[in-house]
């Protein structure tokens, strides 16, 4: 099981790496392909849609195929999307490889995380999100490296789809370990895949739902206009604003690795409501008005620490909420919803902050946090586990 499990992690990694890639790229693809720099967000959204479309069909894949194969091809077919990328000529072109880009990220996401949420304890399941903060964190570099020499972009992509192709053999190759982790009390287990309708029929549903919703809505927000909120209402220099943006997600990738040590001993709802109580602490640190600007950089930190736990401690308790019969189609859903809060709501802020005031970002921030516990509190309530 060791050796599967270095293998899953893997899976994340190769999750995590191309999702910086774009956003780094753009301002040099942008004026080569000679279109508006608004044309991203094409890209971006059809990458997402491919993201919640596999999101949502994912435990008919997973019925059909297992998440050993799911996952294997998820990650080939994003090796050959990012390898398009790299050989693209013309804006449309970049569009049609956005399709299988999010069609395996959202595969790949839903198969993996409903695995370990069955087969490992809470440990692994932070981990392993700390693993996807880890091919999140290199790919800027790798980006970085490339443009440095006459701005190839395109060899950046090239990397990326290479080691993405690497992983996806490994992957193929480990198939056999995938069959000893399940026994075969969970085989029989297997039942056909929920349609849309069972899902929503199960109790408690749309608070876990309305919660990913929430809990991403922050994540997407923060990683989006953090950086202009702290040039805009904190007077920062843009590179610092730059790095000091990443307190929040660096909190947040350490505080995966961190709670990995301490997740099995607090269990899944003691490790959610503890995050928020520290996303809740930080935040606050964050839109108190006249404090040093140190203050509002340590809150955004606490913030991200904070946020780290949440997210997979809801993965991982969702076998014993919602049942492992259920598991896979709740988890997909999930996801689902996951991706819609972290695709529309920075562009909703964005027009928020146009209209009225960017100062309003923590407070925004804070609001979704409300939401995101409160949703939790009544998933809890409806469904009385002890995990």
């Amino acid at each position: 099981m060791t050796l599967l499990l270095c293998i899953i992690y893997l899976g994340f990694v190769a999750l995590g790496l191309p999702d910086s890639l774009f956003g780094t790229a753009w301002p040099i693809l942008q004026p080569q392909l000679d279109v508006p720099l608004s044309f991203a967000g094409f890209v971006t959204m059809t990458i997402s849609g491919g993201t919640i479309l596999a999101s949502l069909l994912s435990d008919r894949l997973t019925y059909r195929f297992g998440a050993a194969k799911v996952t294997a091809f998820s990650v080939l077919a994003t090796a050959l999307a990012l390898l398009g990328f790299s050989k693209a000529t013309a804006f449309w072109q970049l569009v049609a490889c956005a399709v299988p880009l999010g069609l395996g990220a959202g595969a790949v996401d839903a198969a993996l995380n409903n695995y370990v949420a069955l087969h490992f304890s809470s440990r692994h399941m932070s981990w392993l999100h700390c693993f996807w903060g880890v091919g999140a964190s290199v790919s800027p570099y790798i980006m970085g490296f490339w443009l440095s020499r006459d701005l190839r972009w395109d060899r950046a992509y090239l990397t990326v789809g290479c080691i993405l192709a690497v992983m996806s053999v490994l992957l193929f190759l480990s198939l056999p370990l995938w069959k000893t982790g399940e026994t075969n009390a969970e085989k029989t287990q297997r039942t056909a895949p929920k349609t849309l309708r069972q899902i929503a029929a199960l109790p408690g549903i749309f608070y876990v739902l309305f919660s990913f919703f929430a809990y991403c809505a922050i994540e997407g927000v923060a990683f989006a206009w953090t950086s202009s909120y702290l040039v805009r209402e904190r007077a920062l220099p843009a590179e610092s604003a730059a790095r000091f943006a990443s307190l929040f997600y660096l909190g947040m990738t350490f505080s995966r690795f961190v709670m990995g040590f301490f997740a099995d001993r607090l269990g899944d709802k003691r490790s959610i409501y503890l995050g928020y109580a520290l996303c809740f602490l930080g935040l606050i640190l964050a839109v108190l008005p006249g404090l040093p600007v140190w203050v509002c950089l340590a809150g955004l930190l606490i913030a991200g620490f904070g946020c780290g736990p949440i997210y997979p401690s809801i993965i991982h308790a969702t076998p014993d909420v919602f049942g492992k019969e259920n598991s896979q189609a709740v988890v997909g859903v999930q996801m689902a919803a996951a991706y819609t809060g972290t695709t529309f709501m920075p562009p909703l802020f964005g027009v928020i902050a146009n209209r009225f005031s960017l100062s309003l970002f923590p407070f925004f921030l804070l609001g979704f946090a409300v939401l995101g516990f409160g949703f939790i509190r009544l998933l809890y309530r409806k469904r009385a586990v002890s995990c």
